[in-house]
Protein backbone atom coordinates (compact mmCIF):
# COMPACT_ATOMS: atom_id res chain seq x y z
CA UNK A 1 0.00 0.00 0.00
CA UNK A 2 1.28 3.47 -0.85
CA UNK A 3 0.88 6.43 1.01
CA UNK A 4 -0.50 9.41 -1.00
CA UNK A 5 2.16 12.03 1.03
CA UNK A 6 5.33 10.38 0.58
CA UNK A 7 6.89 11.73 -2.48
CA UNK A 8 9.47 8.22 -3.22
CA UNK A 9 6.22 6.04 -3.09
CA UNK A 10 5.65 4.19 -6.30
CA UNK A 11 2.80 5.74 -8.09
CA UNK A 12 0.84 3.88 -10.63
CA UNK A 13 -0.30 5.40 -14.29
CA UNK A 14 -3.83 4.78 -15.44
CA UNK A 15 -3.67 3.64 -19.29
CA UNK A 16 -6.71 5.05 -21.30
CA UNK A 17 -8.17 2.58 -23.29
CA UNK A 18 -6.33 3.55 -26.23
CA UNK A 19 -2.77 2.87 -25.52
CA UNK A 20 -0.34 5.06 -24.26
CA UNK A 21 -0.42 8.82 -25.53
CA UNK A 22 2.44 10.60 -27.05
CA UNK A 23 3.67 13.53 -24.49
CA UNK A 24 4.22 15.52 -27.13
CA UNK A 25 1.08 15.71 -29.58
CA UNK A 26 -0.26 18.96 -30.50
CA UNK A 27 -2.84 20.37 -27.82
CA UNK A 28 -5.11 23.63 -27.82
CA UNK A 29 -4.25 26.46 -25.85
CA UNK A 30 -6.52 28.91 -24.43
CA UNK A 31 -7.27 32.46 -26.14
CA UNK A 32 -7.89 35.34 -24.05
CA UNK A 33 -9.86 38.36 -25.25
CA UNK A 34 -8.28 40.47 -27.29
CA UNK A 35 -6.08 43.83 -26.55
CA UNK A 36 -7.03 46.74 -27.65
CA UNK A 37 -5.24 48.00 -30.46
CA UNK A 38 -5.05 51.68 -29.02
CA UNK A 39 -3.64 52.43 -25.94
CA UNK A 40 -5.93 53.55 -22.99
CA UNK A 41 -5.38 57.02 -23.88
CA UNK A 42 -4.13 58.96 -26.68
CA UNK A 43 -0.14 60.90 -26.28
CA UNK A 44 -0.23 64.46 -25.63
CA UNK A 45 3.32 65.60 -26.03
CA UNK A 46 4.58 67.94 -23.49
CA UNK A 47 8.51 68.63 -24.35
CA UNK A 48 9.16 66.57 -21.47
CA UNK A 49 10.03 63.29 -23.50
CA UNK A 50 7.83 59.86 -23.84
CA UNK A 51 5.87 59.00 -20.69
CA UNK A 52 7.91 57.24 -18.12
CA UNK A 53 11.42 58.68 -19.43
CA UNK A 54 13.31 60.62 -16.90
CA UNK A 55 15.33 62.70 -19.34
CA UNK A 56 18.28 61.72 -17.55
CA UNK A 57 21.95 60.68 -19.39
CA UNK A 58 23.64 58.29 -16.94
CA UNK A 59 27.18 60.00 -17.03
CA UNK A 60 29.83 57.51 -17.39
CA UNK A 61 32.32 56.43 -14.75
CA UNK A 62 35.53 58.24 -15.00
CA UNK A 63 37.68 55.57 -16.90
CA UNK A 64 35.18 55.93 -19.76
CA UNK A 65 35.02 59.55 -19.45
CA UNK A 66 38.95 59.44 -20.13
CA UNK A 67 38.85 57.37 -22.61
CA UNK A 68 36.23 59.66 -24.34
CA UNK A 69 38.24 62.48 -24.09
CA UNK A 70 41.22 61.14 -25.74
CA UNK A 71 39.00 60.43 -28.50
CA UNK A 72 40.26 63.75 -30.77
CA UNK A 73 43.23 64.61 -28.99
CA UNK A 74 45.92 64.12 -31.47
CA UNK A 75 43.78 66.50 -33.52
CA UNK A 76 44.86 68.94 -30.57
CA UNK A 77 48.11 68.08 -30.30
CA UNK A 78 49.12 68.89 -33.94
CA UNK A 79 47.83 72.31 -33.90
CA UNK A 80 49.85 73.29 -30.42
CA UNK A 81 52.94 71.55 -32.61
CA UNK A 82 52.42 73.33 -35.18
CA UNK A 83 52.14 76.32 -32.96
CA UNK A 84 54.99 75.57 -30.71
CA UNK A 85 57.14 74.91 -33.86
CA UNK A 86 55.77 78.72 -35.18
CA UNK A 87 56.42 80.35 -31.98
CA UNK A 88 60.14 78.96 -32.05
CA UNK A 89 60.93 80.60 -35.25
CA UNK A 90 59.62 83.72 -33.75
CA UNK A 91 61.24 83.50 -30.58
CA UNK A 92 64.44 83.17 -32.70
CA UNK A 93 64.40 85.15 -35.16
CA UNK A 94 63.49 88.11 -33.19
CA UNK A 95 66.44 87.37 -30.77
CA UNK A 96 67.30 88.73 -27.37
CA UNK A 97 65.20 87.80 -24.78
CA UNK A 98 63.47 84.55 -24.53
CA UNK A 99 61.27 85.71 -21.37
CA UNK A 100 58.20 87.55 -23.27
CA UNK A 101 57.91 85.51 -25.76
CA UNK A 102 58.00 82.32 -23.65
CA UNK A 103 55.62 84.22 -21.35
CA UNK A 104 53.41 84.81 -24.72
CA UNK A 105 53.70 80.82 -25.42
CA UNK A 106 51.91 79.91 -22.04
CA UNK A 107 49.19 82.75 -22.37
CA UNK A 108 48.24 81.55 -25.74
CA UNK A 109 48.55 77.90 -24.31
CA UNK A 110 46.12 79.31 -21.18
CA UNK A 111 43.42 80.64 -23.77
CA UNK A 112 43.65 77.62 -25.52
CA UNK A 113 42.98 75.49 -22.82
CA UNK A 114 40.36 77.62 -21.48
CA UNK A 115 38.46 77.57 -25.16
CA UNK A 116 38.91 73.90 -24.80
CA UNK A 117 36.94 73.87 -22.24
CA UNK A 118 34.76 76.44 -23.34
CA UNK A 119 34.15 74.18 -26.13
CA UNK A 120 33.36 70.86 -23.74
CA UNK A 121 30.58 72.90 -21.53
CA UNK A 122 29.12 74.22 -24.90
CA UNK A 123 29.06 70.72 -26.20
CA UNK A 124 27.59 69.27 -23.31
CA UNK A 125 24.54 72.29 -23.14
CA UNK A 126 23.64 72.05 -26.32
CA UNK A 127 24.00 68.23 -27.30
CA UNK A 128 23.17 66.77 -24.01
CA UNK A 129 21.17 68.74 -22.05
CA UNK A 130 19.24 70.36 -24.97
CA UNK A 131 19.52 67.91 -28.21
CA UNK A 132 19.88 65.11 -25.85
CA UNK A 133 22.40 63.09 -27.44
CA UNK A 134 25.32 61.20 -25.72
CA UNK A 135 28.75 62.25 -26.58
CA UNK A 136 30.78 59.64 -27.51
CA UNK A 137 34.34 61.75 -28.05
CA UNK A 138 35.41 65.12 -27.71
CA UNK A 139 36.33 65.44 -31.25
CA UNK A 140 34.87 68.89 -32.01
CA UNK A 141 35.99 70.43 -28.78
CA UNK A 142 39.50 68.97 -29.59
CA UNK A 143 39.02 70.15 -33.29
CA UNK A 144 38.14 73.97 -32.26
CA UNK A 145 41.16 73.95 -30.18
CA UNK A 146 43.71 72.73 -33.10
CA UNK A 147 42.25 75.70 -35.31
CA UNK A 148 43.06 78.09 -32.84
CA UNK A 149 46.23 76.98 -32.43
CA UNK A 150 46.58 76.87 -36.13
CA UNK A 151 45.64 80.37 -36.29
CA UNK A 152 48.29 81.24 -33.82
CA UNK A 153 50.99 79.34 -35.29
CA UNK A 154 50.13 81.03 -38.15
CA UNK A 155 49.98 84.43 -36.84
CA UNK A 156 53.50 83.96 -35.54
CA UNK A 157 54.57 83.37 -38.84
CA UNK A 158 53.47 86.40 -40.53
CA UNK A 159 55.71 87.95 -37.62
CA UNK A 160 58.90 86.93 -38.98
CA UNK A 161 60.19 89.07 -42.16
CA UNK A 162 61.82 86.40 -44.05
CA UNK A 163 58.87 83.94 -44.43
CA UNK A 164 56.48 86.98 -45.45
CA UNK A 165 59.83 87.50 -47.74
CA UNK A 166 59.65 84.12 -49.31
CA UNK A 167 56.11 83.53 -49.04
CA UNK A 168 55.55 86.33 -51.10
CA UNK A 169 58.25 84.90 -53.58
CA UNK A 170 56.43 81.97 -53.76
CA UNK A 171 53.08 83.47 -54.60
CA UNK A 172 54.63 85.65 -57.19
CA UNK A 173 55.54 82.26 -59.42
CA UNK A 174 52.14 81.72 -59.53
Amino acid sequence: MTDQHDPWAERTVEVPPGGPQNPFRSGRAQVGPARPAEPAGPYVPTGTGWPGETGTIPRPVFSEELRLFRRGARLMLTGALFAFVCWGLWAISDGGNLGTPFALFVLTGLVALGLYALARVVGRVVLEKQLGRVRRSARGAHLVTAVFLAGVGIAYLRQIDWVVSAWSWFAGLF
